[in-house]
């Protein structure tokens, strides 16, 4: 089991969430090293990839987890809800293909990402 750290922009996007909903996010959210290796696939997770950078995706109901691996910590970048993705997503006039596959291809995603990753951690 890997430790789950949140920085101040992922914690503050989870303390919004109301608090049953989060007890079940946090609950379901188990990092599986078969799935970090790419032996397994689990629906629930995915990854987007860009220039060889790469985040990894949890996903469950309505909202998506985005985190990285470091020093086996689970480093918790962002979370977003469902809604607010598609929105972005259509505001920035992605075509079709996959919810990874676009995000993999938007750069204001990858800003926002950035932004999980240079805030302090809790």
């Amino acid at each position: 089991m890997h430790q789950i750290v949140f920085n101040e922009i992922s914690a503050h996007e989870v303390s919004a969430i109301p608090t049953l909903e989060q007890l079940e996010l946090i609950s379901g959210f188990k990092v599986d090293e078969a799935f970090l290796s790419g032996e397994k696939e689990d629906p629930s997770f995915g990854v987007v990839e860009r220039d060889g950078k790469k985040i990894f995706r949890y996903r469950s109901k309505d909202y998506r987890i985005y985190f990285t691996m470091e020093d086996g910590a689970v480093v918790v970048q962002r979370v977003l809800h469902a809604d607010s993705l598609k929105d972005f997503l259509f505001r920035s006039g992605m075509g079709a293909g996959s919810e990874d596959q676009k995000l993999g291809n938007s750069r204001s995603f990858w800003k926002l990402i950035e932004a999980g990753e240079q805030a302090r951690r809790k």
